[in-house]
């Protein structure tokens, strides 16, 4: 059973990001700040939910959060300042943009960069605990996941449209067979075995 809240009475936005371990494609983060008393029986980390769970949820969480936002960093950004950091800084841009100030921030995973005026705390697993990690990692993944099916319409052969950039075996051959495109990560280890490519 997820928790409405870490700290009663206090205005909590749970935070969490999708495509970290992916080649191509941005990063994307969420905050979400739900009611104290908002339950939904579908809702949990997004990873144990279908594809149509998903978005079944994502235009409830909208509809019902107080408020919510999701932040966006582009491949190119992660190439300049690491992965790790782009999450960092995808989650501050959707708090940023959040209509109302949380007073705590919950982090899915166990590091973050503070934030200038909110405090945070950081759950490993924090999407299988608090219901508004959770809802915000719903609107992460289907965010990002419809960047990646979008582009997918311009590079049919890397099948984003399914593994929506993540190392699968066929996004690794196709990339081994048409080379990268502007949308990859290059400072990612591409190639299982690291081919030269022209990028």
């Amino acid at each position: 059973m997820l928790k409405s809240y870490h700290k009663k009475g206090v205005i909590e936005a749970g935070c969490d990001e999708a495509g970290r371990g992916c080649l191509a494609g941005p990063v994307v983060a969420a905050a979400v700040i739900l009611p104290p008393k908002f339950k939904h029986k579908l809702l949990n980390d997004s990873k144990k939910l279908t594809d149509k769970q998903r978005y079944t949820l994502r235009p409830i969480v909208e509809e019902k959060a107080i408020a919510w936002a999701v932040g966006i960093v582009s491949h190119t950004e992660i190439d300049e300042i690491n992965i790790l950091n782009a999450s960092f800084l995808a989650m501050h841009r959707a708090v940023d943009q959040l209509t109302t100030k949380p007073e705590l921030l919950l982090i899915d995973g166990n590091r973050f960069n503070t934030h200038q005026t909110i405090p945070h705390e950081c759950f490993i697993k924090g999407d299988g605990r608090y219901l508004s990690i959770a809802a915000a990692s719903i609107l992460a993944k289907t965010y990002r996941d419809d960047i990646m099916k979008n582009l997918h319409e311009q590079f049919p052969q890397y099948g984003w449209n399914t593994s929506m950039g993540y190392p699968t075996k066929k996004h690794r051959a196709a990339i081994e067979q048409y080379g990268a495109t502007e949308h990859h990560r290059k400072s990612f280890q591409l190639l299982a075995r690291q081919t030269k490519l022209d990028i």
